[in-house]
């Protein structure tokens, strides 16, 4: 049985290092012109693999090249990393578009647009009354 609390530290330190690695260390227009946060990372429990959600405020396809050249970029990364943290084997990546938010942010909307009818029939009641 894996110990999740030795996932948990690991993913901690990946998802720190692979920040600083983005943030500095990649020369790519880019995915230096835009803000890039990484919401998740899952970490199987023999540490070998890992997939990286990545988030971002540009617009849906700029998000898909984002990911399209992280991927590309991945090598680079797991090198870079392996020289910064101190394990046995690096995990292999695959980096992709978390779109968690954005589905969160339609939930939103539409209850907005619920309660915005709501309120409108209210008025449209009272009116009647009257």
């Amino acid at each position: 049985m894996p110990n999740n609390y030795r996932i948990a530290k690991v993913s901690s330190l990946l998802k720190k290092e692979i920040t600083l690695i983005l943030q500095n260390d990649l020369e790519n227009d880019l995915l230096r012109s835009n803000f890039i946060n990484i919401s998740k990372i899952d970490l199987t429990g023999d540490l070998q693999f890992c997939k990286i959600y990545v988030t971002s405020t540009a617009e849906e396809h700029i998000r898909k090249e984002i990911v399209a050249n992280l991927n590309l970029a991945k090598n680079f990364i797991r090198h870079t990393l392996g020289k910064r943290i101190e394990m046995r084997r690096v995990p292999e990546m695959t980096f992709k578009d978390d779109t968690v938010l954005e589905k969160g942010l339609s939930v939103l909307k539409l209850l907005e647009e619920l309660k915005n009818k709501k309120q409108n029939l209210k008025v449209e009641e009272n009116d009647a009354k009257s």
